[in-house]
């Protein structure tokens, strides 16, 4: 198994692995002509809002506008005691638990589960993500098949208010002092964990349950703890 180090961060085209086309495969998001559009995937949060209100006015019979700006899958199942600010679009067959908190700027793909107590605000999740207990998850993007186990959370804003900076093999200025993780497809997050500003996990990295993890995480890995992280093959 290899360390952090040994796992390659710049292709010889000079893409890194924390770039869009190498975290997610964007046939599994109605957002996916939307991310084309950028290179980083922090790039895409401040248009969240605005390109769900333009995606919502296309849906057509298949969703219910229950409220301004909030259009629902008619095959979801939404708890009475759910809230769902706007904008906002809950995919097909998506489960929306008890309690949960939908502050808005959410566009939630097709087959998730929002679970009870979790928190979303600004966030673009792909088909098959579960956030399913006790989790707040905030200007961020998680990938197909992501799964954040209880507890876990996203850290969107540094102590000192400054901006959020990705710390990897290089740094990269996002510029927004509101940056939470960005998870790639089947990327898995063990229990309790947090996920400080600017969190890059790699496609299929799995992380032990009880981290705190900061900076880039490549793919196909396996987070133990800071300075350990080995390679699955």
């Amino acid at each position: 198994m290899r360390t952090r180090g040994e796992c390659a961060y710049v292709r010889g085209n000079g893409e890194t692995l924390i770039d869009i086309i190498h975290l997610y495969d964007l046939s599994h998001t109605i957002a996916g002509e939307y991310l084309k559009g950028f290179e980083k995937p922090w790039q895409a949060l401040g248009g969240i809002s605005a390109l769900i209100e333009k995606l919502g006015k296309t849906l057509g019979g298949d969703f219910t506008e229950l409220s301004p700006n909030v259009w629902v899958h008619k095959t979801a199942k939404v708890a009475p005691t759910a809230y769902i600010g706007a904008p906002a679009i809950i995919g097909a067959n998506t489960e929306v638990r008890h309690c949960a908190f939908i502050r808005g700027s959410a566009l939630v793909g097709e087959n998730c589960v929002v679970g009870n107590s979790t928190e979303l605000k600004n966030v673009i999740l792909f088909d098959g993500v579960q956030v399913p207990h006790f989790n707040y998850v905030g200007d961020s993007i998680l990938g197909y098949k992501a799964h954040m186990g209880a507890g876990s959370i996203t850290s969107n804003i540094k102590s000192d208010r400054t901006p959020v900076v990705i710390h990897g093999e290089t740094q990269e200025a996002t510029g927004l002092k509101k940056a939470g993780a960005f998870l790639g497809d089947f990327a898995d997050v063990g229990c309790n964990s947090v996920l400080n500003p600017g969190t890059v996990i790699g496609r299929h990295t799995r992380v032990y349950p009880l981290s705190s993890v900061r900076g880039v995480i490549p793919a196909d890995s396996i987070y133990k703890g800071k300075g350990n992280v080995v390679h699955k093959g």
